[in-house]
């Protein structure tokens, strides 16, 4: 028996880079897998892949910074296979320059989707878990959630806030049997970041590296409780 089998899963930002490797792995091991995202095409993809290898999967185009949209996305799960076990908030995006040139609309799209995105997944599927007294929810951050990048702090301090936000829920939902974990990756090569100046991608953190660590997460007795934030990075510097 695959160790997911039947558990349901969500994954936010599910067409590409991290969340489809994730999606992949979870289809892997059982697990029925909803995907969401901005680009359908991208998520169909996606699903078709997943299906072709024997897995289960489906697509709802969703902008996570949008409720209705967040609404949408977990009433398809509920009415396609009954329930909510796993929520992998990895949709994000990048963003921002030094404080005092960035523009309060560029500030507003970050947060928007790293922070408000999450708070969104959280609501609306924190109900679910808590009423089945069961659930793992997993956040992905950043090592810029850790540390300082000048030029960075847009797109940090969504970060350091989502590892703050990740343990509130933690706490406030651990007596129901609800886990969450958040993980830090160091730089991964995804389509947002294969063509920086600079990059060696020898040197690099990969989708499949961030999946293992979200399957070994899901896969512990339900009674463990791994610190977080987890930080996972190569051993060498990856920038030239």
């Amino acid at each position: 028996m695959k160790r997911l089998e039947n558990k349901i899963a969500i994954v936010t930002g599910g067409g590409s880079g991290i969340g489809r490797g994730a999606a992949h792995a979870l289809a892997e091991e059982g697990a029925k897998v909803v995907i969401c995202g901005r680009r359908l095409s991208r998520l169909e993809e996606t699903v078709e892949a997943i299906w072709g290898k024997g897995g289960a999967a489906l697509a709802v185009q969703a902008d996570v910074s949008k409720e209705k949209d967040i609404k949408h996305l977990v009433q398809a799960t509920v009415e396609a296979y009954g329930r909510i076990d796993i929520l992998i908030n990895n949709a994000g995006v990048d963003g921002g320059t030094a404080i005092h040139q960035v523009e309060a609309a560029e500030w507003d799209r970050v947060m928007d989707i790293n922070l408000r995105g999450v708070f969104l997944a959280m609501r609306h599927v924190l109900p679910l878990m808590r009423a089945q007294a069961a659930g793992h929810i997993i956040n992905i951050s950043s090592e810029s959630g850790l540390e300082y990048y000048t030029g960075d702090g847009v797109y940090g301090t969504s970060k350091h806030a989502l590892n703050a936000f990740g343990e509130y829920v933690q706490r406030e939902n651990q007596d129901l049997n609800i886990r969450v974990n958040t993980i830090c990756p160091g730089m991964v090569v995804t389509e947002m970041s294969e063509n920086s100046p600079g990059l060696n991608h020898a040197k690099c953190l990969y989708p499949e590296d961030i999946a293992d660590l979200i399957i070994w997460l899901l896969t512990r007795r339900q009674n463990i409780k791994i610190g977080t934030p987890i930080l996972i990075q190569t051993m060498l510097n990856p920038w030239e």
